[in-house]
């Protein structure tokens, strides 16, 4: 039966009241044992382990340190998507505006063009739902020839005000700032905030490694290259430090001498500008020249507003749904902190992480989400290590989205086992049959392997739903070990329905 049947059944089945008989109960303790004694392994010996299961009417099936409150890594996502989707429904869009200040005069504009950022984290974005940037910017073009704009005598200004404050959140760690998962979010998103290289291997260990950046065209940055070529089987340890304060740049590190050649993404701080910049480039090689070329806000410019901006139409995101799918499958840190800052934006007029903290918190106790234990938020894509979070906590938030209207598109944007996306190569030789009955969320960074979700039951009954998180810190084990174990422990929560 196909898993959005046994959803639909599981939000419609009528709740009986629970009844535990004593056979009942023998079946809880076998379970917690079970359980028990797969992690009662030499992997996980010196880790840290937490563990909760419970049931769709809240019985507690197993129970280890579920109250241990450690960091979540990417299952921090499960939140941020689950409470954007509650909040912000799954019809959801995205805008980016096109505005102009000043005059137009004889097919002359004399003032600006303005990019008004509205959060669209697919704005040019490579990923399959993203509407290809040329069309974007054909979009924009017309609405310009609709004013009757042939040629500007000033700027087109990147406009990322939408989202206030800065746009990583604290504390993030130095080494991830560069990286393109380590992006941040502005309100004028572009390319995911990446910034690609192109880079391949020098000819022996120590030579230098040939590196350009490739996509898109940041002229105006200083890229330094403070960087080797490793040994063979070191791998890609490249890092780019740098920040939004100043337009420098420089990658550090080694890429091994047997690698071959490859794209490297890293972080753009400067997004809004690259916009501007691409989008001139473009009316450029369509006839309309731009005199004073592309300006943001954040970089220094000598453009001046003109006065009051009139929009001349807008773009927008595909469905939150979408995005939503992307963000939990593939693990898009961009995409994540978009919506926990759009709550803020959304909830309290303010984009900034303090406000966005208000914001979720506000979202938790509407899905009646105790936050008082068990919990404690710094971003929404899980890329802080100060994030800490408790198996229970998950377990309980898992249960609350269970009573969103939206729960039904929320399921469906977890992948399954086996399936594409971050589960891939978990329970490879388990049945189909049981591994599409599992949605959940992975989570990992160094030491750290967590899975939290949802089996669905055969029957398609909601109380029997059971809702689980695995999570382990302070791990020194090969990864892969540690999710085969977990794996097991996954596998027999599903036996149970």
């Amino acid at each position: 039966m196909k898993l959005r049947i046994l959803t639909i059944l599981m939000l419609t089945a009528i709740i009986l009241p629970s009844i535990h008989d004593a056979n009942a109960q023998q079946n809880d303790d076998t379970t917690q044992k079970k359980v028990e004694r797969i992690l009662d392994n030499e992997i996980v010996s010196q880790a840290v382990v937490s563990v909760c299961a419970i049931k769709g009417d809240g019985q507690k099936l197993v129970d280890i340190n579920s109250g241990k409150m450690l960091v979540p890594a990417s299952n921090m996502k499960l939140v941020s998507t689950g409470a954007a989707m509650h909040k912000l429904g799954p019809d959801h869009r995205f805008e980016t505006s096109i505005g102009y200040d000043g005059e137009i005069a004889d097919g002359v504009l004399y003032g600006n063009i303005y990019i008004i950022g509205g959060g669209d984290p697919t704005l040019a974005s490579i990923d399959s739902i993203a509407t290809p940037v040329q069309d974007v910017f054909a979009q924009w073009h017309a609405m310009i020839q609709k004013a009757g704009i042939s040629s500007i005598e000033g700027y087109v200004i990147g406009d990322g005000r939408h989202f206030d404050s800065m746009i990583e959140e604290p504390t993030w760690q130095a080494e991830d700032l560069g990286t393109y998962y380590g992006a941040g979010t502005s309100g004028l998103m572009f390319y995911e905030n990446m910034q690609s290289f192109d880079v391949s291997a020098g000819p022996s260990v120590g030579a230098p490694i040939k590196i350009k950046p490739s996509y898109p065209e940041v002229p105006w940055m200083e890229f330094r290259y403070n960087c080797s070529t490793g040994e063979e089987g070191t791998g890609d340890m490249l890092f780019m430090f740098t920040s939004d304060l100043a337009p420098v740049a420089e990658i550090r590190g080694t890429f091994g001498v047997d690698r071959k050649p490859k794209r490297v993404d890293c972080s753009n701080k400067f997004p809004e500008y690259t916009c501007a910049y691409s989008f001139c480039r473009y009316l450029a090689d369509n006839g309309i020249e731009c005199s004073e070329g592309p300006g943001d806000f954040r970089l220094e410019t000598d453009w001046e507003s003109n006065g009051d901006i009139t929009e001349l139409g807008r773009t927008y995101s595909p469905e939150l749904s979408r995005i939503i799918y992307e963000t939990n499958y593939i693990s898009n840190n961009v995409f994540a902190e978009t919506l926990l800052r759009s709550l803020g934006k959304e909830m309290t007029g303010c984009a900034s992480y303090d406000s966005s903290y208000v914001a979720i918190s506000n979202v938790l106790a509407d899905l009646d989400v105790d936050t008082s234990y068990g919990c404690r938020i710094k971003d929404g894509s899980g890329l802080s290590r100060q994030n800490y979070i408790s198996s229970d906590f998950l377990c309980r938030f898992l249960k609350g989205m269970m009573d969103s209207p939206h729960f039904e598109n929320y399921v469906e944007s977890l992948p399954s086992p086996g399936g594409n996306g971050t589960l891939h190569y978990n329970m490879q030789k388990q049945p189909e049959e049981l591994k599409v009955r599992i949605k959940a969320k992975s989570g990992s960074m160094n030491g750290v392997r967590c899975y939290s979700g949802y089996i669905i039951p055969t029957e398609g009954c909601r109380e029997d739903v059971i809702i689980f998180s695995l999570m382990v810190n302070n791990c020194t084990s090969p990864s892969w070990k540690v999710r085969n174990l977990l794996d097991e422990v996954m596998v027999a929560l599903a036996g149970l329905n």
